[in-house]
């Protein structure tokens, strides 16, 4: 049959989707079979290129971001994979920085959809759509896909193909009710490293470095020995720094992402793009790939009057690295705090690293996903840490109560679930 964009989105809706289902007492027992027969069916796209493959706590999708940039500055033709979407479904599969327009997005997802027709065991939404990136990927000859991990790693679906550069952003308590403790999280992730492979290891604790070295990687790159950021201070258009690899040095360079966290996450792309090159990159390249970057939901700052910023610091790590660089960038501002949370997160101590900011008010509300925490349950734990919150009945009723506290000289941040950022950003915007 020949596929409408609505008829391959209703075939995704059709399947099951483990980002939006609620998370139950026994988890789905892993496996790669499912994966790797559909990708068979299709003709295996997934082994028709090169490969940059990451997972992390944090950072993954910025860091993918930044790592596809600098391979578009260096002239290659360049597939990007991530999750989750903030619009569109189509944001997630991506080429030479554009995202796939909706007459090729049937093509692809119909074409996993019938491959899949025959199975007994019928493949989830995200197998489905990391099925049909790998294909558009080969149809479209990419030189490089880079590829995000959609959870953890080693029985991600799009682990059935081999990296020949693997990122780790960083380790950090996430997704415990898979992985069971912060060492699972770690060797979950290092899943992903397959023989041969380079591997670039972001903000990752020195307590995990057996898993890491444990790994069939040829060579381990390390943040801060072997390359780093340096001098990070905020600049007007987002941050600027000084840059080394194993390689080269690339002084007083722009990164157009607000954010002190985006250092690491500039650091770790460069050493990826590296390392995957087997060169260092010409300066003007690195200058015009970090220079043209963008990553919706991360300190992204969507009004002026009142300051409206969006990021999706979904767990007590991110949460950190949010209140350092609010603290850093608007130093003499305070909140109004529209929050929400999926279970499966620590949300409590999400909010226990907020408490650095100045919080006018704390209005948590519930992301459309059945994984949501109540919102009186969200306020509830604010009030403990001495946050005055409040529950709102809706995200666009949380925004609009945001907005008469804020007025016009004020400041608003959504932060919480990336569930949620999408329906604050339409109110925000209306």
């Amino acid at each position: 049959m020949t596929w409408t964009y609505e008829a391959a989105c209703a075939a995704l809706a059709s399947s099951v989707d483990l980002e939006k289902q609620a998370i139950t007492a026994e988890p789905p027992v892993p496996s790669l079979d499912r994966m790797r027969e559909l990708a068979r069916r299709l003709g295996d796209p997934q082994n028709r290129g090169a490969m940059i493959h990451l997972t992390g706590t944090n950072g993954k999708t910025s860091t993918a971001r930044i790592t596809s940039a600098l391979l578009g500055a260096a002239g290659l033709r360049v597939g990007q994979y991530t999750s989750p979407h903030l619009e569109r479904t189509n944001e997630r599969l991506v080429v030479d920085g554009r995202p796939i327009d909706d007459s090729e997005f049937a093509r692809c997802v119909g074409a996993a959809v019938d491959a899949a027709a025959p199975m007994a065991d019928r493949p989830t939404f995200f197998e489905l759509l990391t099925a049909a990136a790998f294909h558009w990927f080969a149809d479209r000859a990419v030189d490089a896909a880079v590829v995000e991990v959609g959870l953890l790693g080693r029985w991600d679906a799009t682990n059935i193909a081999d990296g020949r550069v693997a990122v780790v952003t960083g380790i950090g308590a996430d997704h415990l009710d898979y992985a069971g403790s912060l060492a699972g999280v770690a060797r979950e992730k290092a899943g992903i490293v397959k023989p041969g492979a380079d591997l670039v290891l972001g903000e990752v604790d020195a307590r995990f470095d057996d898993v890491f070295t444990r790994t069939p990687a040829a060579r381990v790159l390390r943040l801060g020995r072997d390359f780093a950021m340096a001098g990070g201070r905020p600049d007007p258009a987002g941050r600027r720094g000084d840059l080394r690899t194993p390689a080269a040095r690339y002084d007083d360079v722009l990164l157009s992402l607000h954010g002190a966290y985006q250092e690491a996450n500039a650091a770790c792309a460069l050493a990826a793009v590296e390392a995957f090159l087997g060169r260092p990159l010409p300066e003007e390249a690195v200058r015009a790939g970090l220079g043209s970057v963008r990553a919706p939901g991360r300190l992204e700052i969507v009004g002026a009057a009142p300051l409206c910023v969006l990021d999706g610091a979904h767990n007590p790590a991110a949460a950190a690295a949010l209140a350092r660089s609010l603290a850093e960038e608007f130093p003499d501002r305070s909140w109004t705090v529209v929050y929400g949370a999926l279970r499966g997160h620590d949300f409590a101590a999400t909010l226990a690293e907020l408490r650095a900011q100045r919080i006018d008010s704390l209005i948590c509300c519930e992301p459309a996903s059945p994984r949501a925490i109540p919102a009186e349950q969200v306020a509830g734990a604010a009030r403990r840490w001495a946050i005055p919150a409040q529950s709102a009945p809706g995200v666009a009723a949380a925004v609009r109560l945001a907005r008469r506290r804020a007025g016009t000289t004020g400041a608003i941040l959504v932060t919480g679930s990336f569930y949620h950022l999408t329906e604050a950003r339409r109110a925000l915007a209306g």
